[in-house]
């Protein structure tokens, strides 16, 4: 047993390998708490001040809020560097259909102002316990590492907003700029007891694109006195599709897909407009800036090709940039993780074309890594594939099998800490 396991044996009695993991019982209830109780962006306010209250007890220096809905812990243990982890509090609007006893039933409204289900589908549940335990463990063994440990609970991920909210409150300036910020994402295809890094790019950007086809609206039986924004909108969708088949590098992994189209009213009637909504994702800028200036460039040809006034084309706010794990950093904490944790647990991922606001941190400066987390037990995720109903994460079906992946999630944490953060 390594030192790093035996600092964890004061709360965690852990078998890797097998289904026999025990974590202390009150961070199962903190974790089962946050899972029965999720909120949505920008409205996590219990979700916070839970967090706030159990990093206060744990002896962290707490403000809150921040940034909106967000926590910030400082945790100072002498002279050294300063390490960043953070965790994300937000949930998704989903009903969840998993079976579990302690499942949610919370209901919230939309943006539209209908009433939605709201579900921690995408662990972030189980990235705040990580972060709670993580600083019990290192604030119990304090003696072995020197430096600084900063913690945020950031709210907003989901749409993309809370690293920019927090930033733009001056997390860097009224608190100390981290050398180095961590963060766990689960995985819901990788076992549990298993940790998944990529170096570089990890995972995508992401952008949101709006388009309105303008026409000229008529009676449907009477085409030559009308322009159809609908064959316009059907034309360009396919045109799309060359963006990625025919002017891409095809080494350069990069994605448009288009979530919905609004046309019309009634059966014979020509609309006078077609809306489109598009999700496009990349991994470099300059395969990012192709992409949204060639949407641009074959909408507003179909237009032309048709006769039909300029085509009006938004991409929503700023987007969400490409995660991108710093070499240098990625290397050390894999060395660490190695020989701290094992090397059977750690294994080379492949950059997901998901997204994460995680990125901002790196885009401000900081040297970043994200790592993959396994969630699912090894004989669960087996049953699921042979049965062809592996749940994604976003899907209600999807949870983790909770002690398993935050044994190894907060040993993992501690390691990388530690070895960031040396006593000598």
């Amino acid at each position: 047993m390594t030192k790093y396991k035996l600092l964890l044996s004061l709360y965690l009695f852990t078998s890797f390998g097998s289904a026999t993991v025990k974590v202390d019982q009150d961070l199962l209830e903190f974790y089962k708490n946050l899972h029965q109780n999720p909120e949505l962006s920008l409205k996590e306010d219990k979700t916070a001040s839970t967090l706030a209250k159990a990093l206060e007890k744990e002896g962290m220096k707490v403000t809150f809020p921040f940034g909106g809905t967000g926590v910030v812990g400082i945790f100072q243990n002498g002279r050294g560097k300063t390490v960043l982890l953070r965790a994300d509090l937000d949930a998704l609007p989903l009903t969840e259909n998993t079976g579990l006893p302690y499942a949610s039933k919370r209901k919230a409204l939309s943006k539209s102002g209908s009433e939605v289900g709201v579900m921690h589908a995408c662990g972030h549940d189980i990235h705040m316990t990580n972060l709670l335990g993580t600083v019990r463990n290192l604030i119990k063994n304090k003696n072995r590492w020197k430096g600084t440990l900063m913690v945020i609970g950031q709210p907003a991920e989901e749409i993309g907003k809370g690293a920019e909210n927090l930033l733009s409150a001056g997390l860097f300036k009224k608190f100390p700029k981290p050398d180095y910020a961590l963060a766990f994402h689960v995985d819901s295809h990788l076992p549990s007891g298993k940790i998944a890094y990529v170096s570089g790019p990890a995972m995508a950007a992401a952008d949101s694109v709006n388009i309105t086809f303008k026409g000229k609206g008529g009676h449907g039986a009477l085409p030559q006195e009308n322009i159809d924004p609908i064959v316009i909108a059907s034309r360009f969708v396919l045109d799309l599709q060359t963006l990625i088949s025919r002017e891409r590098d095809p080494v350069e992994p990069s994605v448009i897909s288009v979530g919905s189209i609004h046309c019309g009213s009634k059966h014979n009637i020509t609309p006078e407009t077609c809306n489109l909504e598009l999700t496009v994702r990349s991994f470099t800028k300059k395969e990012r800036t192709r992409l949204l200036e060639g949407i641009k460039r074959k909408a507003e040809a179909n237009a032309l090709s048709s006769g039909a006034p300029t085509p009006l084309v938004e991409v929503a706010d700023e987007g969400t940039p490409s995660t991108v794990n710093d070499p240098a950093l990625t290397s050390q904490v894999v060395t660490f993780l190695e020989k701290g944790v094992g090397k059977e647990m750690i294994v080379k991922g492949t950059p997901a074309t998901v997204s994460e606001d995680f990125s901002h941190y790196g885009e401000a400066g900081v040297p970043s890594v994200l790592l993959f987390l396994g969630s699912v037990s090894e004989k669960r995720l087996k049953k699921l594939q042979a049965s062809g109903k592996l749940p994604s994460l976003h899907s209600p079906f999807y949870y983790p099998d909770t002690e398993e992946t935050l044994a190894t999630g907060i040993e993992a944490m501690t390691v990388m800490v530690e070895g960031l953060l040396p006593a000598n």
